[in-house]
């Protein structure tokens, strides 16, 4: 079983930066690739940022490319999202995700949620215009 816990949600202007940490207790961190989910209202929840266990693989959707960065620390269990350039419609609630299985690393399979075992909560993000 691992507990993931988001953090460094809150309210940003546009063209403003977040950086969200999540952080992750039970089993061993590096067990598991990471990956950054958001849901906006009325929307279904879309793939942001996945990051291998080693952390030397990092992957993103093209709308994304370029203004967001995923890391990790193994030695604080910790992975992060960097958002940067921030825009109305990144408003969302964000969550991170831990894949402990070889789905994870199969094709582009690091984008969906059912690559996924385990989620947190989520963080609110909101960019005002």
């Amino acid at each position: 079983q691992v507990q993931l816990v988001e953090s460094g949600g809150g309210l940003v202007q546009t063209g403003g930066s977040l950086r969200l940490s999540c952080t992750a207790s039970g089993r061993t961190f590096t067990s598991y690739a990471m990956g950054w989910f958001r849901q906006a209202p009325g929307k279904e929840r879309e793939f942001a940022a996945a990051i291998s266990w080693s952390g030397g693989n990092t992957y993103y959707p093209d709308s994304m490319r370029g203004r967001f960065t995923i890391s990790r620390d193994n030695a604080k269990n910790t992975v992060y999202l960097q958002m940067n350039s921030l825009k109305p419609e990144d408003t969302a609630v964000y969550y991170c995700a831990a894949a402990g299985g070889p789905r994870f690393y199969t094709g582009t399979n690091y984008r969906l949620k059912r690559s996924y075992d385990y989620w947190g909560q989520g963080t609110q993000v909101t960019v005002s215009s």
